[in-house]
């Protein structure tokens, strides 16, 4: 198992960036790695159980992960993608901050079969993944609710 953490200030309110996050679709703006994100399911809202359908590549290689939003609250959302590869965990909690938005973005990718002998290898590029997933999350965010200046740490 790999696990990445960053802390990300967004200078919008808190509701809207949770609203525009729990739209996994959105992923593809940031989220370096998403090629493509769908609903499973046409006109099926954004609600706790919700799927996309993601096809990503990550070193190199395409696949498709079938994503679920496990938990929706008010300051936090799960969402978990799953192939018969690795299951994904993408955590995000909400704080208010000084009129700003405090996102702590977890993200834990458990590798399964003879992909788990890669989790120590694969290390580094979760690490890196992780950098630009903050990076374009922060841009992503400020591009869909115009320029407010997010920031990483």
């Amino acid at each position: 198992m790999v696990e990445v953490e960053r802390t990300l200030t967004l200078h919008h309110p808190l509701p809207d960036v949770v609203a525009y996050l729990a739209d996994f679709s959105h992923a593809e703006e940031w989220d370096p790695g998403t090629v493509s994100c769908r609903p499973a399911i046409a006109g099926g809202g954004v609600t706790e159980g919700a799927e996309w359908v993601s096809v990503s590549t990550f070193c190199g290689r395409r696949s498709e992960l079938r994503c679920r939003l496990a938990r929706l609250e008010d300051q936090r959302l799960t969402f978990v993608g799953r192939n018969r590869t690795a299951t994904s965990t993408d955590d995000l909690i909400f704080r208010r901050k000084n009129g700003a938005t405090l996102l702590t973005y977890r993200a834990r990718i458990e590798f399964h079969g003879l992909a788990r002998l890669a989790s120590p290898f694969l290390r580094g590029e979760v690490e890196h993944l992780g950098d630009e997933v903050a990076d374009r999350m922060a841009q992503a965010v400020d591009s869909h609710f115009g320029i407010g200046g997010g920031s990483t740490s």
